[in-house]
């Protein structure tokens, strides 16, 4: 009986010491629900799709509250404004990522995505100088990127027109083209390992020699050979699984849009014709194909909500104070499907990016690629495979559904912080 009396009081004393401290706290953060001992808000929100449960809570907020996902707050920034002026305009300050989760314990703090401060300056500037010596954002990778679109339009010849799902081979473009930067070598679409890696995202790569190890006689470098294995990892990981998906998300879109199919291959046949292949050059004059490959990025919302990022110092912001090391989680989709930016956000409309004379507009709402110094590093590559696969493709053929466009449902697969498309197949018909 003693023994219930003494955790009856020492809980008693816990839940009061806990109340206390949180109401100390959320007098300096932002507003937000009151949490629960332990659990904090879990209770109060839709795991599955948080985004959702954000945009509930914004509305009686405000676009800036605090939420707390566990015992720890993290600070919710909903709506460009907000994004824009701590992301952006005080990027510095919030340019760390929370350790919490489990992929960034896998990596241990190495690697592109997951890690922070100097080991992140210095990984993330190395390699971009590594992508960019490879040619990222030059001819050659253009060339590399055409040159497995070819492979990748004769294993879909092989279908035969006919069903097929399509996660595989639109996969091999990316992979393949991040396998070209790095290791010099591509990979036949039928060879086991490439089928094992494509299959397998989230097993870290594993490299056996790297032209970069003599760094392990400097004890202040950063680029370890375990870091540089994490950063590798990262790099196909990100570059192959986002690119592909999205085209995935788009040619189902296009399914069940058949009419801007069709003006995409309208515009493909007025600019490129069928003499030659699709060149980057070429999206300067197809401002139509350019809007549906934002619209679709911007309509699927691929990363709803990023992992969360983290204060790397005491902030002072809208008369709150933010102390460091508090986890700060910005919801795209607040912006990606803003309302005045974006109207009737929830429907597929290409227009969203076009001004009345059929121009395509630019938007600083736009976001897929995140913001600030988190942003995704290989957009430039990602923006250009999406269109020279894209075009190739419906330059090529006509893509048939199995049932009537009417009858497909686009809706996401909710997979907590992903919005993925649903499974479908279709028939590629030789044009």
């Amino acid at each position: 009986m003693a023994l219930f009396v003494f955790l009856g009081i020492w809980l008693s004393c816990f839940l009061f010491l806990f109340l206390w401290n949180q109401h100390r706290a959320r007098g300096k953060l932002p507003p937000g629900p009151t949490p629960l001992p332990l659990v904090g808000n879990i209770l109060q929100v839709d795991v599955k799709n948080l985004s959702k449960s954000m945009d509930m809570l914004a509305k009686k907020y405000g676009p800036v509250f605090t939420v707390y996902l566990g015992m720890k707050p993290t600070v919710v920034l909903h709506g460009y404004e907000a994004m824009k002026e701590t992301l952006i305009d005080r990027g510095d300050e919030f340019s760390d990522k929370t350790e919490s989760s489990l992929l960034s314990r896998i990596s241990r703090g190495l690697g592109i995505v997951f890690s922070n401060g100097e080991t992140w300056k210095q990984t993330r500037r190395f390699s971009l100088m590594v992508l960019r010596s490879m040619g990222l954002g030059k001819k050659t990778i253009e060339d590399r990127i055409q040159e497995e679109v070819l492979y990748l339009l004769d294993a879909l010849r092989k279908t035969n027109g006919s069903p097929c799902d399509p996660s595989f081979l639109l996969a091999c473009v990316p992979c393949n083209v991040i396998a070209t930067v790095i290791f010099q070598h591509r990979f036949d679409y039928n060879d086991e390992t490439f089928q094992e890696v494509i299959d397998n995202f989230h097993r870290k790569v594993k490299i056996l020699a790297s032209p970069w190890a003599q760094e392990k006689h400097n004890k202040k470098s950063e680029f370890t050979m375990d870091n540089l294995v994490v950063s590798i990892g990262d790099l196909f990981g990100a570059g192959t699984e986002t690119t592909s998906s999205t085209i995935k998300y788009g040619l189902l879109l296009l399914l069940k849009y058949p009419e801007v199919a069709a003006k995409i291959q309208e515009e493909i046949a007025r600019v490129i014709g069928r003499d030659r292949s699709p060149c980057m050059q070429d999206r300067n004059h197809m401002p139509y194909t350019d809007a549906v490959l934002h619209e679709i990025q911007r309509y699927i919302n691929f990363v709803p909500i990023p992992s969360p990022r983290m204060t790397t110092q005491d902030v002072e912001f809208r008369g709150y104070h933010i102390p460091k090391g508090t986890g700060v989680m910005a919801c795209l989709t607040s912006v990606l499907h803003d309302e005045k930016e974006f109207p009737n956000p929830e429907k597929f409309d290409p227009g969203h990016f076009l001004d009345e004379k059929g121009n395509f507009k630019k938007s600083d709402y736009f976001v897929a690629f995140s913001v600030g110094k988190r942003a995704c590093i290989g957009e430039g590559l990602a923006r250009m495979e999406m269109f020279l696969i894209l075009t190739n493709i419906l330059q090529h053929f006509t893509l048939k559904p199995l049932v009537n466009p009417e009858d497909i449902d686009t809706t996401p697969v909710q997979t907590g912080l992903l919005s993925v498309p649903p499974y479908y197949e279709l028939c590629f018909i030789p044009i």
